[in-house]
């Protein structure tokens, strides 16, 4: 079910870019980027989650909601997944970063199903 160009402009979408650009820079930042999984993890999952977020913004779709839903759980559970669990910085930035994307892709789903929740 796509939606306009306009009703596709979502607030929830400029925050999963800014999440996605905040994981990108998460290697650099909480200093795991001499651990290649933790790294290459949120590098990946950054730019599909980048891609995903800027579809949304051009042409809305509720799939790239679902998707980008999956990306954030896939954070959550990737460093017991992937096996680096044991790095808290990585560990903890998937958790947060993972919880607040999948909170904004929820929280977009609900307003296609609810679109007059907020009046």
């Amino acid at each position: 079910m796509a939606i306009t160009l306009k009703e596709g402009r979502r607030t929830q979408d400029w925050v999963c870019l800014l999440l996605a650009v905040c994981l990108f820079v998460s290697p650099w930042i909480f200093g795991f980027t001499s651990e290649a999984m933790p790294s290459w993890n949120a590098w990946i999952v950054a730019v599909m989650l980048g891609l995903l977020a800027s579809a949304a913004l051009s042409a809305f779709a509720e799939w790239e909601e679902w998707a980008k839903m999956v990306l954030g759980l896939w954070l959550i559970a990737s460093p017991w997944l992937l096996g680096f669990a044991a790095n808290a910085n990585a560990m903890w930035t998937d958790i947060v970063l993972g919880v607040l994307v999948a909170a904004a892709s929820l929280w977009a789903v609900w307003d296609v199903h609810h679109p007059h929740a907020h009046a």
